[in-house]
C-alpha cells in the first residue's frame, strides 16, 4: 500500500511513545490522523501539536478494553473523514506482574489481556470490514513485542504471553484477508532493536480501579527513567531506539507490504535461530534458562 496525501490513518495509544511518532509520520505524508487514547491530558496535547504543525487531526479519549468505545471510535473515525486507510493497533499496558508467574495476581492478567489482547481484537472487528467493504487499499499494523513474539521473556510472563498473542493474531489476520482476496494488508510490528522510551513502565498511572493491585508492589523502579539510572550506577549503559526510527520503519514496511516489522538486529536473530531450534530438534528450550528470575 502506498501511503498518500488525504488517506486516513487511526493510531491507538496514540498520546505518546511509538503512538505518537506513527501519528506525526502519518501527518508528515499528509494523512489524515485519529488519535485515541485512555489518558486525556495527553492526549489533548498530542492533538494540539500535531494541529499547529498543521496536520488535519481528530481526537477521542479510549479504552481500548471497551469494546462499545472501540466501535464508537471507528464510527467517529468514518463520520469524519468518510474513510480509513491505516489502522494502527498499538496501545499496550505492562501490568507489573511480580513474583513467579503462579503467584501472579488474577487482575495483572484480566488487565494485560483486556488491553494487549481484546484491545487488538476489538480494533480488528470494529474496522476491517469496513475497510475491505470501502474497496481502496489499506493496511493494519498490530504492536506486539520482541519479549513474546520472537522469544518469551520471562521476567515478564504476563506481558510476553498477550504479546505472543498479538502475532498469531495477526498471522490469522494476514491469512483472512488474503482468503478474502482483500485490498487490506496486515504486519505485526516488534518495536526495537533496542529499548524505547515509552510510557509502558508507567503504565500504573492508567490503570482501572476494577484491575487494582491486591498486594503492593515490591519492584523499586516505578519509571523507566528510575530503571535507567540504576542501571547507569551498576555501570551498564542501555541503548535505546529512538521512537521517531520505528515510525519511520513502519511507513517504510506499510509502502513495502511487509507482514514482519521485525528490524534487523543479530541479539534478535540469535533468540529466534535458538527457539526454532529448540523446536525443531525436539529439545528443552535451554534459552530460557539463562534468565535471572530472582
Amino acid at each position: 500500500m502506498r501511503l498518500e496525501a488525504g488517506q486516513v490513518a487511526v493510531v491507538t495509544g496514540a498520546a505518546s511513545g511509538i503512538g505518537l511518532a506513527m501519528a506525526r509520520r502519518f501527518a508528515a505524508d499528509g494523512l489524515k490522523v485519529v488519535l485515541a487514547d485512555v489518558e486525556e491530558s495527553a492526549l489533548e496535547k498530542a492533538a494540539a501539536g500535531l494541529s499547529e504543525d498543521g496536520a488535519t487531526v481528530h481526537a477521542r479519549v479510549v479504552d481500548v478494553g471497551d469494546r462499545g468505545q472501540v466501535f464508537a471510535l471507528a464510527d467517529a473515525a468514518y463520520e469524519k473523514f468518510g474513510a480509513v486507510h491505516v489502522l494502527c493497533n498499538n496501545a499496550g499496558v505492562g501490568s507489573g506482574a511480580e513474583g513467579r508467574m503462579w503467584q501472579h495476581e488474577l487482575n495483572d492478567w484480566k488487565w494485560a489481556f483486556e488491553v494487549n489482547v481484546w484491545g487488538v481484537f476489538h480494533g480488528i472487528q470494529a474496522f476491517v470490514p469496513r475497510m475491505i467493504e470501502g474497496g481502496a487499499p489499506g493496511h493494519v499494523v498490530n504492536t506486539s513485542s520482541g519479549d513474546g513474539g520472537i522469544a518469551p521473556l520471562p521476567t515478564a510472563s504476563v506481558y510476553a504471553v498477550t504479546k505472543a498473542a498479538v502475532v498469531t493474531m495477526t498471522e490469522s489476520l494476514y491469512a483472512h484477508l488474503k482468503a478474502e482476496h482483500a485490498r487490506v494488508g496486515a504486519s505485526v510490528l516488534f518495536p526495537g532493536p533496542h529499548m524505547l522510551r515509552t510510557g509502558l513502565w508507567e503504565s500504573h498511572r492508567n490503570r482501572p480501579e476494577r484491575y487494582a493491585k491486591e498486594r503492593p508492589r515490591r519492584t523499586p523502579y516505578r519509571s523507566l527513567g528510575q530503571w535507567e539510572s540504576a542501571m547507569k550506577d551498576a555501570g551498564q549503559e542501555v541503548e535505546f531506539t529512538p521512537v521517531e526510527e520505528v515510525a519511520d520503519f513502519v511507513a517504510e514496511g506499510i509502502g513495502a507490504g511487509r507482514f514482519w516489522l521485525l528490524p534487523q538486529s543479530e541479539h534478535s536473530d540469535r533468540q529466534i535461530k535458538a527457539r526454532s531450534a529448540s523446536m525443531l530438534e525436539r529439545a528443552n528450550p535451554a534459552y530460557l534458562e539463562s534468565f535471572i528470575l530472582d
